[in-house]
């Protein structure tokens, strides 16, 4: 199954100074979620955003929040993040040591269920829990910072998790990468299987664009492929 390539933005590369005004950008950009980042300084060395940013981020925008959780034991902020509005609630699977039921517990919340993989992760840890996803993201950097060089490696990784995915009948599961998404590297990602792009410093944050000429950018070499491949 073919499935729409969507646009996240990464929200922790936006202008906190003007942060109403990206978020109204990215919403007339047609940007297809807000990508959130929250750390807990211990799962990555950095901090990330606090949910408590999420009611301020609905008043401005009803952009649908996808939430990224580099926290280690993770199933301790899973119920506060659903009811604060998250559509998506990703764990990462080296968090916790049970996963399925971490999973179950979003669901159970009233969000959609995703794991994400740290670089040296291999595919088939998905293997047991495909059931139980609606979104797998592979990360192209190691965790915590922005404006990391993309991993080559990962490239057979994003193929691996769609051939994984279509092979087992999952093929409705979306499949995210994030870290340096940039308009180099898109091509080949969304070529290697990738349907959601989630775009920070490298593209719709970049210091060279606007973000509507930056979501302009990406949607027309995403339109490009796909009319490729057609």
């Amino acid at each position: 199954m073919k499935k729409p390539i969507r646009i996240a933005a990464s929200v922790a590369c936006a202008n906190f100074a003007h942060l109403e005004t990206d978020l109204r950008q990215l919403k007339a950009g047609g940007v297809d979620y807000l990508h959130l980042d929250f750390m807990d300084g211990r799962f990555v060395h950095n901090f990330g955003l606090d949910p408590g940013l999420m009611p301020t981020i609905r008043q401005i925008t009803d952009t649908p929040m996808d939430c990224h959780l580099m926290i280690e034991d993770p199933e301790r902020y899973i119920d506060r993040v659903a009811a604060l509005g998250a559509d998506t609630i990703t764990i990462h699977y080296e968090a916790t040591h049970q996963v399925q039921k971490a999973l179950q517990q979003i669901r159970d919340a009233g969000a959609r269920p995703g794991i994400a993989l740290n670089p040296a992760t291999p595919v088939h840890c998905l293997e047991y829990v495909l059931d139980d996803l609606e979104l797998v993201t592979v990360m192209t950097v190691n965790p915590g910072a922005a404006g990391q060089r993309l991993i080559p490696a990962m490239l057979k990784k994003i193929r691996d998790v769609r051939e994984m995915l279509e092979r087992t009948g999952h093929d409705g599961v979306d499949l995210e990468v994030d870290g340096n998404v940039s308009f180099t590297h898109i091509p080949a990602m969304v070529q290697s299987g990738a349907n959601v792009l989630v775009g920070g410093s490298s593209s719709i944050f970049h210091k060279d664009y606007s973000i509507p000429e930056a979501i302009k950018a990406i949607r027309d070499l995403v339109n490009g492929i796909e009319q490729a491949q057609c």
